[in-house]
Formats: structure tokens, C-alpha cells, sequence
């Protein structure tokens, strides 16, 4: 008993002391992903049931902070910038989404979650659609794991491939905004990418966030459950409210490199606790079928979509 005590006593230990490393500047965003998926393989995470709960808040309040490093013009821009390649690629990846989950045999839910997944935000977006169309654990905690595992790639992908092709601070900015699944990854890979890079990704992958509220409407009528509740992502509206303060009120000025190193760091340990969260017995849990429908649908909006932007 007493030698269970010390080991748990060590694991929690090793790994308040990696969350902090991350919090440092000697950490990157892909380091803090590696340094929690290292951690929960070789000792376990201690905090893995309480962790959940946290990942997302944090996520959220780092994204806000980043807010404090916009400007409104900066944000409108780029808004407009990704709107067109938004809306084409969240249609052509629903509906090829739902083509492969038919010549795949897939189960209709899975097939769905792991389509909205890709098209709109990751996590995010199986969260908001799951409560509607009501699917069961194993195929929510299955799209889950696709989506987190190829968001974990993506981090260390998509930078080597920007400074392959020598991609812009623009260009890479609004190919992770569409290419990347999950907001942390998209904050993550840009902020390594550049400053311009991270402004851009995060205001284009916000703005497509929203469009869980329309998929959800769509959701209701396609799986005839109109009692749901769409859940929203009122946390955008924060966002907002920090670029206008930042725009409108000088004080800011003074604050916003504070406040955006800290959002920085947040997101550090945002990825240290996500890869925390993945295992080898979680990867092992991913079938063929689901896992290569979410590889053709994630080449597609990523080969598709650097394309555009490039050509």
C-alpha cells in the first residue's frame, strides 16, 4: 500500500513538473503534445479521469487571450479571406463523408460525427452534434480518438510542409485554419508557423466554428430530432469582445504582448493535456474502416485546400 502511495505520489510529481516545463518558452506547441503523449505511455497520466473537464476551459480562455493581439481590421481580413474555401469545404467534405461511410459500411452515426469532425472543428464539433443525433459510447470515444490522433500528426506535419513549399505567413495561416481539425492543433501548428500565421488561423478557424449552428439545424432535420438543443460556442463571443477592447481602447496596447504570451503558453499545456489523455490502448481501439474514411476526407480538405491557396 505504502509503495502504491510513492509511485502515485511520483507519476502526479513528473507530471505537474512537465505542465510547467510547458508552460516556458523551451517548449514548443508539437514538445507539449509529445511530452504528454511520452508521459501517459511510459507512467500513466494520474489526473486522466479529472482531466477532460479542464482541457476544453483552458483551450477556451487561451484563444480569448489571443484575442488581446488583434486588431479589428486584422480580423475582418481575415475573415474574408476564408470564407469562400470555409463553406466549399465544409459542404464537399460533409457530403464525400457521407459517400465513403456507404462504400465503407459504416455505421451512419460514426460516418457522421467523424465528417463533422473533419469538415468544422474537431472535438468540438462531435461534441455539439453527439447530443442530437444520440449515438452510442463506443462511437463517440471512436471519433474522438480519430480525430485526436490525426490532430496530433497534424501539428508536426503541416509546419514541415509549410516551410517545404515556403508557404507565406498568410497562406499557412488559413491552410491550417481548414486543414487541421481541432482549434488546439490549428492555434498550436500556426504559433510555431509565426505571429501572422497565428493571428489568421485563429480568426478563420473561429469563424468556422460557428457553422456548427447551421450543421446542427441540418443534423436535427436529417436525423429527425427536433427536441435537441444546439449547443453554441459562446466562448467566440469573447474572442470578439477581446479585439475590440484591444482595438478600441488604448490601454491594451500596453497589455496585449503579456497577455498573448500567456494565451500562448496556455495552449502549450492545453496540448500537454491532451496528449496526456491519448494512449496506445486508445489508438488500438481505431478500426481500418473509420480511421481510413477520416485519412481520405483529411488528404482531401488538406490537399484540396492548399490548392486553392497556392495557386
Amino acid at each position: 500500500m505504502k509503495e502504491l502511495i510513492q509511485n502515485e505520489m511520483i507519476r502526479k510529481t513528473v507530471f505537474i513538473v512537465l505542465g510547467v516545463v510547458c508552460l516556458t518558452p523551451l517548449v514548443s506547441s508539437p514538445i507539449a503534445l509529445a511530452l504528454g503523449f511520452g508521459l501517459a505511455v511510459l507512467i500513466g497520466n494520474p489526473f486522466e479521469k479529472h482531466l477532460h473537464r479542464y482541457i476544453h476551459l483552458l483551450l477556451q480562455i487561451s484563444i480569448v487571450g489571443l484575442g488581446f493581439g488583434l486588431k479589428l481590421n486584422e480580423a475582418l481580413q481575415a475573415g474574408k479571406t476564408g470564407f469562400f474555401l470555409t463553406v466549399v469545404s465544409i459542404f464537399t467534405v460533409m457530403v464525400l463523408g457521407y459517400i465513403l461511410g456507404r462504400v465503407f459500411k459504416l455505421e451512419k452515426k460514426l460516418s457522421y460525427l467523424i465528417s463533422a469532425g473533419t469538415a468544422i472543428c474537431g472535438g468540438s464539433a462531435i461534441a455539439a452534434i453527439s447530443p442530437i443525433i444520440k449515438p452510442g459510447t463506443k462511437e463517440i470515444s471512436l471519433g474522438l480518438a480519430i480525430i485526436f490522433t490525426l490532430n496530433s500528426l497534424a501539428l508536426f506535419i503541416y509546419p514541415a510542409i509549410g516551410h517545404m513549399l515556403h508557404l507565406s505567413q498568410e497562406q499557412f495561416g488559413l491552410w491550417c485554419a481548414v486543414g487541421i481539425h481541432d482549434t488546439s492543433s490549428v492555434v498550436g501548428a500556426a504559433g510555431k508557423y509565426g505571429n501572422e500565421a497565428l493571428k489568421i488561423a485563429t480568426t478563420v478557424k473561429l469563424a468556422r466554428a460557428l457553422w456548427i449552428i447551421p450543421v446542427s439545424v441540418i443534423t436535427m432535420f436529417i436525423f429527425k430530432n427536433k427536441e435537441s438543443k444546439i449547443k453554441i460556442p459562446w466562448f467566440i463571443g469573447w474572442f470578439i469582445l477581446a479585439i475590440l477592447l484591444n482595438t478600441y481602447f488604448p490601454v491594451f496596447d500596453g497589455l496585449s504582448s503579456s497577455v498573448t504570451a500567456i494565451a500562448k503558453s496556455g495552449l502549450n499545456l492545453t496540448l500537454f493535456f491532451i496528449g496526456s489523455t491519448l494512449s496506445i490502448g486508445t489508438l488500438k481501439t481505431i478500426g481500418i474502416k473509420p480511421l481510413a474514411v477520416a485519412v481520405i476526407l483529411w488528404i482531401t480538405i488538406s490537399v484540396g485546400s492548399l490548392v486553392y491557396i497556392t495557386s
